[in-house]
């Protein structure tokens, strides 16, 4: 039913608390996980006097930086599960769903809290607007309740 799933991390502890259940779906379903990370764009900084080539520097080692970060995750994470990792720049409910409908993704599975307090009212729930848009069944998970910790 599921081959692929998707998993949006944030490298949050959020993220950490979301992968037992991520496994266990996807050993259930022998299905391929794609790790997804999407660093923010900065375009919006250059209506306040940052210039512009110091946005695209700031941006190529935010990406590079989490490039790395994210082969450690997997490292840690998905050793022993099929899985691929990618690293995309952009608005991250924007680009989970482009990502979900260009890969062929049959499942979500994200966290239901990254941010908190002014992040949060500043940027929205990404997992929210990615419930609201997505075109393939989404399993939101709280990572402070008793299914992110009886998974493991």
């Amino acid at each position: 039913m599921f081959e692929k799933i998707l998993f949006p991390v944030d490298f949050s502890p959020v993220s950490e608390k979301i992968v037992p259940v991520v496994r266990e779906v996807a050993a259930r379903f022998q299905a391929k996980v794609q790790v997804l990370f999407v660093a923010r764009v900065f375009e919006h900084l250059g209506s306040i006097y940052v210039p512009h080539p110091s946005i695209t520097t700031i941006q190529a080692e935010l990406a590079k930086g989490a490039r790395k970060k994210l082969d450690e995750f997997l490292r840690e994470h998905f050793q022993d599960l099929p899985v691929e990792g990618r690293v995309v720049s952009g608005d991250p409910a924007e680009e989970i769903l482009k990502f979900a409908a260009t890969h062929g993704v049959n499942l979500i599975v994200m966290g239901t809290h990254g941010r908190k307090g002014l992040e949060r009212i500043m940027f929205g729930s990404v997992a929210e607007r990615v419930v609201k848009g997505a075109r393939v069944p989404v399993l939101t998970v709280n990572p402070y309740g008793d299914q992110a910790r009886s998974a493991r």
